[in-house]
Order: structure tokens, then sequence, then C-alpha cells
């Protein structure tokens, strides 16, 4: 149980690394790069988990068109939901379950 906590682990922060190396890179044609956001990933982690009531088990920072969230899956009841939270002001803006995402599905 340890071992598949610890690559969940390395993978989400394996993920915010290259996330963030993305954002810095094109934050001149995206908008808002990580070095603007108000919010930091741990603050929008734990809005995240406190919205749905579960635990995240996946976090990044996305560029989606001109826009720029938190993009946080969070586990509730055997069923993962993804919650995109605003950089800026620290709010949920969605919250959708996760039916396609493949890679957790043995939660």
């Amino acid at each position: 149980m340890k071992h598949k906590f610890y690559l969940t682990t390395a993978a989400a922060l394996c993920s915010a690394v290259i996330g963030c190396a993305y954002a810095e890179s094109s934050s001149d044609k995206d908008g808002l790069s990580i070095n603007d956001a108000r919010v930091g990933m741990g603050q929008a982690v734990t809005t995240a988990e406190q919205y749905i009531g579960g635990k995240a088990i996946h976090a990044e920072f996305e560029h989606h068109k001109d826009r720029t969230t938190y993009d946080v899956e969070v586990l509730k009841d055997k069923k993962v939901m993804k919650v995109k939270v605003d950089p800026t002001s620290g709010k949920v803006l969605s919250s959708v379950e996760d039916k396609d995402d493949e890679h957790h599905k043995g939660y």
C-alpha cells in the first residue's frame, strides 16, 4: 500500500513540475503563468478536497485556450472528480465526475 502511495505522490509531483515548466515556457501565449498565480498548488488542492469531501490523487497547472486553472482530481466514494480551481481567486470554477480517466480505475 505504501508503494502505491509513493508512486502516486511521485507521479503527481512530476506532473506538477512538468506543468510548471510548460506554464513558464508558454506564458506569453497563454496569459497567466504559475509565477503570476496568487494561489499556490497546495491551497488549490486543499480547496478541491474540501469542496468534494475527498482526497486529492492528482493535481496540475493547466492551460485551456486563453485560461489557466489548477486541475485537481479528488477521490471520493470510489469516484474520481475533476475540480478546476482558479489560480487567481482560489475559487472552484467547476467539478465533474471523471468517468473517462483510465489510469484511475483501480481506486
